[in-house]
């Protein structure tokens, strides 16, 4: 009898487990590529539901560096580089709350302006 008590606490802590994995999942974010983005320059207009950005990173598809971003008006985030930026690009977000995400292949090397891109899975 005590064998199948156990077992029921151990489905019933999976489950709960289960439960809170899913609350937890990280928000949705969208990134969407400003006008006057180019080779050289990249601004992104970062949601993330519930949140705002307190610091976002930009790591280009050829770079194991990460490089931060400048914030601008309305939740831009820009960088300007002196050679060609080469996507896709990835990014590392911390919300003001302490969330912290890494997104991987977000914007694609072709990349249209004005076009919304999310995580891949999202």
């Amino acid at each position: 009898m005590a064998s199948s008590k156990s077992s029921g606490l151990l489905a019933m802590a999976l489950l709960a487990a289960l439960f809170a994995g899913a609350r937890c999942a990280a928000p949705p974010v969208t990134f969407t590529v400003q006008e006057g983005s180019n080779e050289k320059h990249l601004a992104v207009l970062v949601k993330y539901e519930g949140d705002s950005m307190v610091e976002v990173d930009l790591r280009e598809h050829s770079s194991y560096e990460w490089v931060d971003m400048v914030e601008g008006e309305g939740g831009v985030w820009t960088f300007d580089s002196e050679e060609p930026l080469q996507g896709p690009f990835n990014f590392r977000l911390r919300t003001q709350k302490g969330m912290k995400s890494v997104f991987d292949d977000v914007i694609p090397v072709n990349y249209t302006i004005g076009a919304t891109y999310a995580p891949p899975g999202q």
